[in-house]
């Protein structure tokens, strides 16, 4: 985004269908490079329930701010509107619930608990700060 030309934009499909179509519609209509960053759980990330929840998954990250959706389309500077769009809502869920849904992480709160709660917190507020930051983005 920062090049200025680049069309860009971050889904979830579980989150949000509708974004995550007109994302990829945008992004191929584009006449230059798109690039679009998709959350996508993994069998590594241990999921309780399993990948059968991936989609749900996917919602929870970005209810929580673990995850947020935005699409950046530079065709829009030329018609006088802000370029940047940030689809996602301010967080509504836990974010501690939704990282201790997830194996990959609660694994640490058992080998070092006090680092984890340390390192749980600070995660937390990096998300805060990044959805602050998109925000004034979307403001402008």
């Amino acid at each position: 985004m920062s090049y200025g030309y680049i069309y860009v934009a971050q889904i979830a499909m579980g989150a949000n269908m509708n974004q995550t179509l007109k994302a990829i519609k945008e992004a191929e209509s584009y006449p230059g490079p798109s690039l679009i960053i998709g959350y996508a759980p993994c069998e590594m990330h241990s999921i309780k329930g399993g990948m059968t929840n991936c989609q749900a998954e996917m919602k929870k990250a970005v209810e929580c701010g673990y995850w947020n959706n935005f699409r950046y389309d530079p065709r829009l500077a030329a018609q006088g509107k802000n370029p940047f769009q940030l689809d996602s809502k301010a967080p509504t869920a836990s974010y501690q619930d939704f990282i201790m849904g997830e194996a990959r992480y609660s694994a640490l709160t058992r080998s070092f608990p006090e680092r984890a709660k340390e390192l749980f917190a600070k995660a937390e507020e990096t998300a805060a700060d990044r959805y602050a930051y998109l925000t004034k983005l979307a403001e402008k």
